[in-house]
């Protein structure tokens, strides 16, 4: 007898994360890799129903209850594979074996309409607090860091009044 799997349910990672969630996106800060994410309103969606419980096939049907609109279950999958890219999932998705679409084959497949609730996730790498408040002063070296405001890199050496 076979064991019955059960559907794929992603779960969000939540751990290690600094979250703020505002009307219209979530912004993520990833404690361990300093990332700071802007997951967009449909991004945001995917993201809060990754309970471990929920299936995509489910997100599929809750998205277009809460969205009142139909919602194709490759842009779910979409969501995912960008949640999952950065980090934001406990676990590897094992998609089922179908092809992955890019953002441009989306669209197209999608319609126009597909722009406006297209996931997108925006991603920049957050200095350390050393790295963003540290600057060169007046000669010292600004070989490997820049000198500091009012002041100018002149042989390796910061010169002016910083």
């Amino acid at each position: 007898m076979q064991e019955k799997r059960k559907p794929l349910a992603p779960r969000a990672r939540k751990e290690g994360l600094v979250i703020e969630e505002l009307p219209d996106e979530v912004l993520v800060y990833d404690l361990k890799r300093d990332k700071a994410h802007c997951l967009n309103p449909m991004a945001a969606l995917v993201w809060r129903h990754c309970d471990g419980e929920t299936s995509v096939a489910e997100m599929v049907r809750l998205l277009q209850a809460e969205l009142k609109t139909p919602v194709d279950e490759e842009l779910v999958w979409f969501a995912l594979d960008q949640l999952e890219k950065s980090f934001l999932l406990q676990e590897r998705l094992i998609r089922p074996p179908r092809g992955r679409l890019s953002r441009r084959e989306l669209v197209r497949r999608l319609g126009l309409t597909a722009g406006i609730t297209l996931p997108l996730i925006t991603s920049i790498l957050a200095p350390t607090v050393v790295e963003a408040a540290s600057c060169a002063h007046v000669t010292m070296s600004c070989a490997t860091v820049a000198c500091c405001p009012g002041c100018t890199c002149v042989a390796n050496l910061c010169a002016g009044i910083c």
